[in-house]
């Protein structure tokens, strides 16, 4: 199942890029939602490699997700793969300059089923896919505007 959202920015590409790959920050984030975050890599330079295991509830149980970077291109494109017990996930997040001061942010997400169990779940949501394509845009939406607000 596949999710895009395409946000135009008024930032430089270089600073649309540098918020959107600002880990540390991104890993706070994730704690103040309540989940737990390790650092599997010992990476202090953001790039390739990098990789996180992530922890947390979501719908009364306990999820597990391993995340890592796999192509760092500064500042055009951020790629990460993760896998969790039943699925495996990448996110891309393109960026393009519009302007000088104006630059757009294409953010694509794709989940794919590991065993019958979650191909179920993703049959069953492509149902909504609407609703869910609104959600995954408003969530995209909320993470650009508190990366511009702690800027």
């Amino acid at each position: 199942m596949k999710f895009s959202a395409r946000f135009d920015v008024d930032s430089t590409a270089q600073e649309l890029f540098d918020m959107i790959g600002d880990f540390p920050r991104f890993e706070r984030m994730l704690m103040r939602r309540g989940a737990n975050v390790s650092r599997i890599d010992p990476a202090q330079e953001p790039g390739t490699g990098m990789g996180w295991h992530i922890g947390f509830n979501w719908r009364g149980r306990n999820r597990d997700i391993r995340l890592e970077v796999t192509r760092h291109d500064r500042p055009e494109k951020l790629s990460l793969a993760g896998s969790s017990e039943s699925l495996d996930i990448s996110i891309d997040a393109t960026v393009i300059a519009l302007s000088r001061s104006r630059s757009r942010l294409i953010f694509e997400t794709d989940i794919r089923p590991r065993n019958m169990k979650a191909r179920l779940m993703l049959q069953t949501a492509k149902l909504g896919k609407p609703q869910l394509d609104r959600k995954f845009e408003r969530r995209i939406a909320e993470f650009l505007d508190d990366m511009q607000a702690a800027s």
